[in-house]
């Protein structure tokens, strides 16, 4: 008896939405759980001609279940969670 794998829903906002082309995606975690942190890595991966995604990540934050995070590398993602990759907003 198999069981699907646990998911987490990735919202994405700005130079995020525009490099993936997509407003939101399903993503699959591993049973065991994710670290926040580790979500970039699997985000490029899955978007490997998307434009400076990997740097738009780099400087974005992070919100989980609509709270932000300022340590993503305490944060293990089990899957149900949606997480939000908050882009810098640059103006004047």
């Amino acid at each position: 008896m198999t069981s699907a794998s646990p998911t987490i829903t990735v919202l994405y906002f700005a130079a995020a939405s525009t490099a993936t082309g997509l407003p939101y995606e399903t993503i699959p975690v591993p049973s065991e759980g994710l670290l926040l942190s580790s979500l970039p890595k699997l985000i490029v991966s899955r978007h490997p001609s998307a434009n400076d995604l990997n740097h738009i990540l780099e400087t974005s934050q992070w919100s989980v279940d609509a709270e932000m995070i300022d340590d993503p590398e305490f944060v293990t993602l089990k899957g149900g969670e949606e997480v939000a990759v908050i882009c810098p907003v640059s103006g004047g």
